[in-house]
């Protein structure tokens, strides 16, 4: 029941932050109704639009108070629908954007903190400028936030030398559902004082608690580089590449993404300007780079020696190296308009799984025999993160089918192909979360005792149920 008087929650909000931090423009409110692949469209109550750590902590003691749902939202470029409201018109979607500021850098130590609304290419930059490196690195850099990233675990094409946002972290700002402020931005490597604490915020995507800042690991800035376009036979032979390439170069492998030739065709046929490297057909590649911090290290000779001898060895069937920057920013942008490129094609079901990396080929020989004789309807698009296992398993309609004839299979697909992903030891979910779509997934594949710790957590920590209600958990 509403406590305060007579007063509606919308006019609680607005008489604790001022009319200038509450949103209820149709068109504003429109743009955070919806996900970022226009699977979920809710209708929020306004946007907030704190101007502080204090000021989130005082909403969010408001909210518990009055029971009014609140649904943290960052850059609003998640897969999963984590950020969009439901349908109820009773949902505050706590908006970060204002909270957007570096706060130190600090070089000699490789650390950084830095407030949860700042848009990763500006946290990238910030570390530049200090010559250090951040090496998250993903395709919607240049919107998405460090809040969004670190509530949903993000990966990116650089985990295979830095690891994901877990690894990258020291310590956290996080305001709890009634309004207290857990402060613990360390910038310690080591501290063994109790329980780690940040990891309970870390990949929960605003169902514990709001992060509000971050403690950030920095790295020496990368002086030399070399970056390969390589056509192989199968996955089997990308597998057994990677691990020539870390062995040749001294573990100097920073990405190591596996492209079909489909994926290929579909980027350049839909991205103006984009271009094959290899002029012979092969039905994958992958796209490789070392880096180092030592300026003048001849990576690119590391590079080509070791691919000539992969080639000896039948690992690879050709290969191309970058000989400029410009060269090096058009392989990487083959690889990142994959994504964008599938959805210029049409409809697609996404998989975003991770596998063991020695059985990486089998799942996919696996899941593409099943698919090619029981999925007419769509055909795959597998591209990802080989070094660490991370596959985007995609389906996109046929030409000429049905509009809607693949989507309503999604169910039954979607179960057989996670089916095999537990099978080969994998998970259904590897870097882009829970959220909304998941849901069903996780009750079906978690162990109930790490479902009960979970159930368990989220009641002591948000008793009220006002974090993100329906994502990640079912708690009844």
């Amino acid at each position: 029941m509403m406590q305060g008087g007579a007063q509606t929650p919308l006019q609680h909000l607005t008489t604790l932050l001022g009319a200038d931090c509450i949103v209820t423009e149709p068109t504003a409110l429109e743009a955070v109704n919806i996900d970022q692949l226009r699977t979920y469209r809710g209708r929020a109550l306004c946007i907030a639009l704190p101007r502080s750590t204090a000021d989130v902590s005082r909403l969010l003691k408001l909210c518990n108070a009055l029971r009014i749902p609140v649904v943290p939202q960052g850059g609003n470029t998640g897969y999963c629908g984590a950020a969009t409201p439901d349908a109820s018109g009773t949902q505050v979607v706590l908006s970060l954007r204002r909270l957007n500021a570096i706060r130190s850098v600090d070089p000699a130590n490789y650390s950084m903190v830095v407030e949860a609304g700042c848009i990763l290419a500006d946290v990238q930059r910030a570390a530049a400028t200090a010559e250090r490196f951040f090496p998250l690195s993903l395709g919607a850099e240049g919107s998405c936030q460090i809040g969004g990233n670190l509530s949903t675990n993000a990966g990116g094409v650089n985990v295979l030398r830095y690891g994901m946002m877990r690894e990258l972290t020291l310590g956290l700002e996080v305001v709890l559902a009634d309004g207290r402020v857990l402060s613990s931005l360390t910038a310690l490597r080591k501290d063994n004082t109790g329980y780690d604490l940040r990891q309970l915020f870390i990949g929960a995507e605003g169902t514990l608690g709001v992060i509000t800042a971050a403690s950030l690991k920095l790295f020496p800035a990368p002086r030399a580089s070399a970056t390969a376009f390589v056509a192989i036979p199968d996955p089997e032979r990308a597998v057994q590449l990677l691990s020539h390439l870390r062995e040749a170069s001294g573990d100097q492998v920073s990405s190591f993404e596996l492209i079909p030739a489909v994926a290929l065709e579909l980027v350049t046929r839909h991205i103006p300007g984009a271009r094959r490297p290899l002029d012979a057909d092969s039905p994958w590649y992958v796209l490789c780079e070392l880096t180092s911090p030592r300026v003048g290290e001849p990576l690119e000779h590391r590079l080509e020696d070791a691919l000539a001898e992969a080639m000896e060895r039948g690992l690879a069937t050709d290969a191309v190296l970058a000989q400029s920057e410009r060269d090096r920013r058009e392989f990487w942008q083959l690889r990142e308009n994959i994504p964008h490129s599938q959805r210029l094609e049409g409809m697609s079901l996404k998989h975003d799984v991770s596998i063991p990396i020695d059985r990486l080929p089998r799942f996919v020989a696996r899941a593409s025999a099943w698919l090619e004789t029981h999925v007419a309807e769509g055909f795959l698009v597998c591209y990802g993160h080989v070094g660490d296992g991370n596959l985007h398993f995609n389906l996109n309609e046929r030409r000429g089918v049905p509009p809607g004839t693949l989507a309503a299979r999604r169910e039954e697909i979607r179960r057989i192909i996670h089916n095999l992903v537990q099978d080969e030891g994998g998970s259904f979910s590897a870097e882009h979360g829970i959220g909304q779509s998941k849901l069903a997934e996780l009750q079906h594949y978690a162990d109930p005792v790490e479902l009960n710790l979970m159930r368990t957590l989220k009641r002591t920590l948000d008793p009220n149920g006002i974090l993100n209600p329906g994502k990640v958990l079912n708690v009844a």
